[in-house]
């Protein structure tokens, strides 16, 4: 039978396993290793499940010039880093940069995949291979 003391003592705390306190790391910085430039770059460019935008990257760029032409740089800047991360997930090096440097032009930001699309583009594929059912060729 419990006194009264010891219902209200504190229960002894639980120390953290070493399994616990190891730095997560995610499939994305395993990919990119040591490069954390490009890690970072893709952090912030590509989508995890591009498929789930619901445009093609050429409409999404079509947009993009409409509401620049219109004079709406905001929304022409977001609907060109959507075609970018659109062609980041096609495998298109070459538009990921144009597109991206349109953005950059806009909006007076750094995008730093722009630097080498090549290298973001080839990792962004390995992650898409590893977690999506259909990849572009």
């Amino acid at each position: 039978m419990l006194g009264l003391r010891d219902r209200f003592r504190r229960k002894p705390k639980e120390t953290k396993t070493d399994t616990e306190n190891v730095e997560r790391i995610t499939d994305l910085e395993q990919l990119c290793g040591s490069d954390k430039e490009t890690y970072e770059e893709l952090l912030h460019a590509m989508f995890l499940d591009p498929r789930k935008v619901g445009m093609t990257m050429d409409e999404a760029a079509e947009n993009a010039r409409k509401t620049e032409k219109a004079k709406d740089l905001l929304k022409a800047k977001v609907w060109y880093e959507i075609a970018g991360g659109l062609a980041i997930y096609e495998g298109d090096a070459k538009k990921t940069a144009e597109f991206f440097s349109a953005a950059e032009k806009i909006s007076g930001m750094r995008y730093p995949i722009v630097k080498n699309p090549e290298k973001a583009v080839a990792v962004a594929k390995e992650f898409y291979k590893k977690h999506l059912t259909t990849v572009p060729a």
